[in-house]
Formats: structure tokens, sequence, C-alpha cells
């Protein structure tokens, strides 16, 4: 049993987190359940920040807010210093709702509407990653429309394809996401943002992927990105003040993971960066980041109660639980792993394989398949890790069934963060119909 953060089995044989059993956090909040060790985050973000501040550079450490968005999420990292990535409206909006300064929110995303945008430039964000020509005509528009200037960031494709699942790398040439920066499309944007009097050229942004777990392609997109620059040196006299290279940094979900500490990807974007800077003997420019995951997903643990069982002879024995699909999509959506235990029970032998089934009406809502766990009755409550990424931020309604609550925990207290859905809340936004059948 591997434990995350402030994990650990109390004298009553319970997961405790964050100083809080686990199960009178099922009884008092109800199940599914998501709850976050707010001391784990904490450790995170101070640790990348330190590890800039170790090597002397400037930088900005901003969270990858798609990972988890929530009023305290957001006035939680607000604590700890770090700036903010939103690639939407709606987490744009909840970042002011929270209170966060605009100044150093970050707005992404590959698609922008018009309204989106203009709603960033009436917050005064502190950047605008662009994505695209079109992005570049709208902002030209509304800037010049409201007499003000903006931060921009370029998002290019460096080439350089990270060796995760399919559907979360971001990276390569053929991208749904940035200028390539190897087909003349980048140059093109250049030349198109430093004619604009409104559109300030802060910099360039790339991305590679997500759950990696070495540093040689952060290397790999820092030397092709400021190869790039020495020819736009030349051409542009253009040398940019902040590279950012993304995040996309991996955590431990099972034995199979092997993460690198927090600490040691910064220090080799570093490194490669100052050795790019000391070849063009130019000033070093601000470097940012946008971890997500790693801030996140271990610091996060959904709690369910378990239900029927399915004995399929000598193939496979099946656990039900209160969620699924719902509440976690990846195993679906991407086949990811998770590890878990008996929170109830957790001293107890796990050794007995079962399958664990979701309560979506599909047959791919399995949560996850052959975990050992000690024989399974009703209602225990089973406690599945790592799940504080992409686990409420993807969270839906299928079969109609209610989001669940959110909890943190640190230093032996909890806070309800986010309420658990309604039936109610369900149907608030449906309308009745309208018949137009003429009775006879």
């Amino acid at each position: 049993m591997f434990l995350h953060g402030t994990s650990n089995i109390n004298e009553k044989g319970h997961l405790e987190i964050g100083g809080v059993d686990t199960i009178q956090l099922a009884k008092e909040y109800g199940t599914p359940l998501y709850i976050y060790d707010v001391a784990l985050i904490r450790e995170r973000a101070r640790s990348f920040k330190e590890a800039f501040e170790k090597m002397g550079v400037k930088a900005q450490v901003a969270y990858a807010s798609k990972a988890f968005s929530s009023i305290a999420m957001f006035q939680l990292i607000n604590e700890e210093g770090l700036s903010l990535d939103v690639v939407s409206g709606g987490e744009l909006y909840t970042a002011i709702a929270s209170g966060f300064p605009a100044s150093r929110i970050h707005l992404h995303g590959n698609n922008k509407s018009k309204s989106e945008l203009k709603m960033a430039l009436d917050h005064q964000v502190g950047c605008i990653v662009v994505d695209n020509f079109y992005e570049i005509e709208m902002l030209e528009e509304l800037t010049k429309a409201s007499e003000q200037k903006v931060a921009v960031l370029l998002r290019v494709t460096p080439g350089v394809e990270a060796h995760t699942h399919d559907y979360i790398t971001t990276g390569q040439e053929d991208s749904k996401f940035g200028f390539g920066l190897l087909n003349g499309q980048i140059e093109k944007a250049i030349e198109a943002v430093l004619k604009s009097s409104h559109i300030h050229l802060l910099g360039i942004h790339c991305h590679i992927g997500s759950q990696i777990f070495d540093t040689a392609g952060f290397v790999l997109a820092a030397e092709r990105v400021f190869d790039k620059i020495k020819e736009w040196q030349s051409q542009f006299s253009f040398i940019p003040e902040v590279v950012n290279l993304g995040g996309g940094f991996g955590i431990r979900y099972t034995a199979e993971d092997e993460p690198l500490p927090a600490t040691y990807y910064v220090e080799k974007i570093v490194e490669a960066v100052k050795t790019q800077v000391n070849e063009m003997g130019i000033e070093m420019p601000e470097i940012w980041i946008e971890p997500g995951r790693s801030l996140v997903g271990d610091a996060g643990t959904t709690l369910y109660t378990t239900g029927s069982t399915k004995s399929v002879p000598n193939i496979r024995e099946y656990i039900a639980i209160d969620g699924g699909m719902s509440d976690n999509i990846r195993p679906a959506l991407y086949q990811a792993k998770y590890e878990a235990v008996l929170a109830n029970r957790a001293l107890e032998k796990h050794d007995v394989p079962v399958s664990v089934a979701g309560k979506c009406c599909e047959s791919g809502d399995m949560l996850i398949w052959d975990l050992p766990l000690p024989e399974v009755k009703p209602n225990d409550i089973l406690a599945v890790f790592c799940t504080g990424a992409y686990g409420y931020s993807m969270a839906n309604n299928y079969n109609r069934i209610p989001r669940p609550a959110v909890v943190f925990v640190e230093n032996g207290e909890a806070q309800l963060v986010v309420k658990r859905e309604s039936f109610e809340d369900l149907i608030v936004n449906d309308l009745p119909f309208q018949s137009k059948v003429i009775n006879k």
C-alpha cells in the first residue's frame, strides 16, 4: 500500500488524510466524495517555486486549472503565490469570482470565442496565450475598439512527441494546438503581432504532453524553440521576454509509475534554457511552467460505498460502487489505472483480486481491474487514490447521476468546498414540453 502526502492508517484501521478519519468524512458528507490533502498541494506548490528561487531564475509557476477548478482551489493557489492558467470563460469567471488577481491569470485555449477574449480584456488578465491566426485578428479588433494593450505568448508545436497516451499528447507537429514551429506558421504569426500597436509579444509557449516521467522531452523542446529564437533575433530583432515550457510532469498512480521530484524537472528545464542563452549571449528570459496534475493529482482521493457483487466462476469477481465514470471518466476514456484500499478495513490483508465496476449503464464503466482487497461486504468504503486531477473537472451527469461533493482536509479539520449536487440541481435548467397536439 502506497500512501500519499499526509495519508496514514489510524488505530481503528481506517484511512486518515490530513489528520481526518475518512470513514467519518463518508458518514458526514456521503459518497462518492472527493477529498483533497491541502498540505500536499502546498508542499508541491512551494517545491516548484523554491526550485526556481534556488537557481536564481525569474519565473512564474501557473497552476493549470483544468486539472481541478473551484473557488476554494483558486483561493488556495493564490495563497501560495502561484499564477493561474485558465482555458475557458467558465474557468476565468470562477477565477475572478474567487478574487484571484487578474494580473496573474493566463488565458489559454485553441478556440477562444470573441466573448471570452473580451472578458479577459475587460478584467485585464496578465497574459493571453494565442493559439491561431483567427485569434490574432479578433484580438486586434477588440484591443483597437477598447484602446487597450494586451500581452500575449504565441503557442508553438515544437515537433516533440511525449511518450504518453495519444489522447493526452499535444506537442507533436500534427496537433490541434498552436502554430507550427517547423513549417513557417510561427514566423507569420510573429510578423502579424509585431505589426500591431495594441498587442505586445511577450514570448513563446509550448507544451509537449502529459504524465511525463523524464526530462529529455522538455530539454529537446527548449533546444528547438531556441534554435528558432536565434533566427527570429536576426529576422525580426525579437527575443522573448518569457519562455513558457508548459507542464505535464508525471505523478505516481500505480507501482508502474516512476515520477521525478518536481525540483528535478525545474532544474533540467532551467539548465537547458541557460545553455541556450549563454550560447546566444542574451539575457535570461523569465521561465514559466504550468503544473496541474503534479500539484493536485495525488493530493486527491475518492471515497465510494460498495454495493452489489457478482461472481463469474473461473473468470472474475466483480464489486460495484456508488460512482464510476460519472465522477472518474479517465479509465473509460484512456484506460487510466489506479490503486485503492478499503478505507474502513485498511489493515486487513488485501489479497482477493476483484474488479471494481461503476454504476453507470455502460459495460465500459470499470474503474479498476483485478484489484487486491479483503473480502468485500456491502457498505464498505473504497478509497481510490490519486483522483485529484481530472476527476471532478471531468465529472458528468450521465444517467442523471449528481456530481459528488468536494472536501479539503488539513491539520485535523475538514472543509466542504463544493456541495453535492441534488436531484433538484439536475433539472434546474430543464423546461417543460409545450405540446402542439390538438385534442379533438
